[in-house]
């Protein structure tokens, strides 16, 4: 949705909420004047309706005009006069009056009756605030409601001790209205415009008993004529008996929302909590620089995170979370904004701030902050010279310390990052090839040491931390650091052989994670596009990665069309994380490939993996399912080694299949694995997954199954496979970081496949190249 669009909608909704209100209020008033009628005319209801509107169509008034005129008959002298000054020869200012009491009276809450008293009565005086307070045990006075003020100011006059200030509790002693034209004296308190602004406190009385105070503001001084005096005190008279009804928010939540509405960069309100034992993260509130950045994503009839930010929710989720357990802030530098690429930028130096027991506020950037980026990485050195380059047309930019790294006057022109190859060691030229790709293409920070050949021809060893500047998913320069590590290079090569063999040891642990997290990404990426099978198959998969990047697990899943008809799904979960993990996940999740296509039943296929596991894993176990689906007469045979139940959505409700008490792969020699068969009808959804999903730090797997059970039939009305797993995942049901695999296989029904052309055999399973 356009940030146009969004705002469109969101002012239709504000409509709409405005005329059910206004119907409220008229179906309010016409019963009342259908009342009095009834009674003065000793007739039912239904027919004094039918003479209400009889009446006015006679006089040629508005239904509304004259049911205002026959409430006022009998409301007492105060209401007939209306809210105008001097006393009006037409009825207008009255009937505007009983209108005003109308939706005063079917508010939903002392707030919104503030509102409306304000926008339809005190309004029209000149009146430019009003609050309401509630009498409460102690003699204190507790804020109900207030219009015109902002939260902050409410804040601070939220509670009212019993030694008010004069004027407040004059009125409660006697009784009385107290009108200050030109304001309180010099040195009293009390909420307003401000000095030389006109306040008038009111008693608010309730079946004749002093239960508030109400203060009406102006934004300068005022003549308290009688009639004025009137009109405000029947106003309040109105007021008082809504009493009893709910008070609005409570004041922290409008406090952040005036501090997020005041900040010109996005930012957002989050409420964290639990619904039903689940964790739930919602969104209170975004401000407008939100809503323009977001696309117009503002969620007002959804307040879900997943609605408002569909690509980042699950990790801004993981941040409430910890913000609120932890009481710290959270950091991201930059959470993807998804497809379509001309849809919203990615959310850039993201702050996730703790606010109370359960809210967290979100504050992030669209083009990157240099100041922030720059902070970033001197963050990665210890003492720096800092640069900024432009890639728009800008300069280049060194601090002083720059010039003296690199032998340089101060009058001459700085080196962009760009131009640096120049005065490097050419072996260093790859290094900094990859520090530029990092940088440009993966837009994301990185560092590197460099052997710079000064003017004099002696070499330097530089180390340089940079960041990449973006503008939505746009590299427009780089911020960064130089540091001189000549000394520390010297020291290295002094130390011992034994040192060497450490260091050796760690660039090849990390070399082996780098290969892991590769190859794991590419096996195994995030979010396969949906697959239509042959025999009325549709299926979704999904891959979350682990939230610790360093920890690359060995999950895989794979759905493949086999000739002979039949379709093989599988999940399946190599224990451990790292290299090891990765490898064996390839190693077994291409040999049950090319196993499926002997064509033989799933206990065998489970059996000849265990083989391949014992021979090629190095001590290595797994968690597997393996089901095959014939089409011809939706039968789906299955094993289980060791794995999570499948799960089965059929007419609207959810299911475990209890698997068979069979080993882990890799356990035991020899091992016959048993075999199950399902019915799958048309319509029925069938749920692949590893533990990820369900699985929780310090509780057994029993809770995680009872939640994904629930959760399912929650959703299980989303036919969609696509549908049904983003809902699952936006669950959070787990909390461990783990890898997570999901698959939803549906049947489709014959009138969804009616007149449809079946597609041909496809892989959606993904892999890199041809070598899973």
């Amino acid at each position: 949705m356009s940030g146009a669009g969004a705002e469109s909608g969101f002012a239709g909704l504000a409509a709409e909420n405005r005329r059910l209100r206004g119907e409220r209020a008229r179906a309010h008033l016409l019963d009342l004047a259908t009342g009095v009628l009834a009674v003065q005319l000793g007739v039912s209801t239904g027919d004094a309706a039918e003479h209400l509107t009889a009446l006015a169509g006679a006089t040629g008034m508005t239904v509304e005009d004259l049911a205002a005129d026959v409430v006022n008959s009998v409301a007492g002298p105060r209401a007939a006069e209306g809210l105008g000054a001097p006393p009006p020869a037409s009825p207008l200012p009255a009937r505007r009056s009983r209108r005003t009491a109308a939706v005063v009276e079917t508010a939903e809450d002392v707030a919104a009756a503030a509102q409306a008293l304000l926008d339809g009565g005190l309004g029209p005086l000149g009146a430019d605030s009003v609050w309401l307070w509630r009498l409460v045990d102690g003699g204190c006075l507790r804020l109900a409601g207030h219009a015109g003020v902002g939260a902050a100011e409410a804040a601070a006059w939220w509670w009212i001790p019993p030694a008010a200030p004069e004027a407040i509790r004059a009125v409660l002693d006697g009784n009385a209205p107290v009108w200050l034209p030109e304001g309180p004296t010099a040195g009293a308190a009390l909420p307003g415009a401000g000095e030389g602004a006109a306040r008038a406190v009111l008693p608010l009385r309730r079946r004749g008993t002093t239960e508030g105070v109400a203060l009406v503001g102006w934004p300068g001084p005022v003549t308290f004529d009688p009639t004025l005096r009137r009109a405000v005190g029947g106003l309040m008279d109105v007021a008082g008996a809504l009493l009893d009804r709910p008070d609005g928010e409570e004041a922290g939540a409008p406090v952040l929302v005036d501090l997020l509405d005041a900040l010109t960069h996005p930012a957002a309100l989050l409420r964290t909590g639990e619904a039903t034992g689940t964790p739930v993260v919602e969104v209170e509130h975004v401000n407008e620089a939100a809503v323009t950045a977001l696309g117009g994503t503002l969620p007002a009839d959804d307040p879900s995170l997943a609605r408002a930010f569909p690509h980042a929710h699950t990790e801004l989720a993981r941040l409430a979370r910890r913000a609120r357990h932890t009481r710290r802030p959270g950091h991201a530098a930059r959470l993807p904004a998804g497809p379509p690429a001309d849809g919203p930028g990615p959310l850039l130096d993201v702050r996730v701030l703790p606010a109370g027991p359960d809210r967290a506020v979100v504050l992030w950037h669209t083009t990157g902050d240099p100041g922030l980026a720059t902070g970033r990485a001197v963050a990665r050195l210890q003492s720096v010279a800092t640069f900024q380059d432009s890639l728009t047309g800008g300069d280049t930019m060194w601090s002083e310390q720059a010039y003296g790294i690199f032998g340089m006057a101060r009058d001459e022109a700085p080196l962009p990052l760009l131009a640096l190859r120049a005065r490097i060691h050419q072996e260093d030229g790859e290094a900094l090839t990859a520090l530029l790709r990092t940088l440009t293409e993966r837009r994301t920070g990185a560092q590197t040491v460099l052997r710079t050949v000064l003017p004099d021809g002696s070499v330097r060893h530089v180390r340089v931390a940079a960041e990449p500047l973006l503008d939505g998913d746009t590299v427009t320069g780089f911020v960064g650091a130089y540091q001189d590590v000549s000394a520390t290079r010297r020291t290295e090569l002094a130390l011992t052989a034994t040192f060497d063999r450490l260091t050796a040891v760690r660039d090849q642990a990390e070399l082996r994670h780098q290969v892991a997290l590769q190859l794991q990404r590419a096996i195994v990426p995030e979010a396969p596009a949906l697959g239509e099978l042959p025999g009325g198959l549709t299926v979704a998969a999904r891959y979350r990665p682990a939230a610790e990047e360093y920890q690359v697990g060995g999950d895989w899943y794979d759905v493949l069309p086999l000739p002979g008809g039949k379709v093989l799904l599988a999940v399946g979960d190599i224990a451990g994380h790292g290299i090891d993990s990765v490898t064996g996940m390839v190693s077994l999740r291409n040999a049950q490939r090319a196993l499926a296509f002997t064509g033989r039943p799933p206990h065998q296929l489970m059996g000849w993996l265990n083989e391949v596991t014992l021979r090629t894993g190095g001590g290595s176990t797994a968690t597997a399912v393996c089901a095959l689906y014939d089409p011809e007469d939706g039968g789906l045979v299955w094993s289980s080694a060791g794995h999570l139940p499948l799960l089965l959505i059929r007419d609207g409700r959810a299911r475990l299949l209890e698997p068979p008490q069979d080993v882990l792969l890799g356990a035991v020699p020899s091992y016959a694995y048993e075999e199950r068969r399902t019915a799958l009808h048309p319509g029925d959804t069938l749920l692949l997954y590893t533990d990820g999903l369900v699985e929780r730090r310090h509780e057994g797997l029993g809770p995680g199954l009872a939640r994904l059970l629930a959760v399912a039939t929650r959703v299980a009305g989303r036919e969609s496979p696509e549908l049904l797993v983003d809902a699952l995942l936006a669950m959070a049901l787990g909390d461990t970081d783990d890898d997570t695999s999901v698959v939803a296989v549906r049947v489709r029904r014959p009138e969804e496949t009616a007149g449809r052309e079946e597609p041909g055999p496809q892989r959606l399973s993904p892999q890199a190249g041809d070598g899973s």
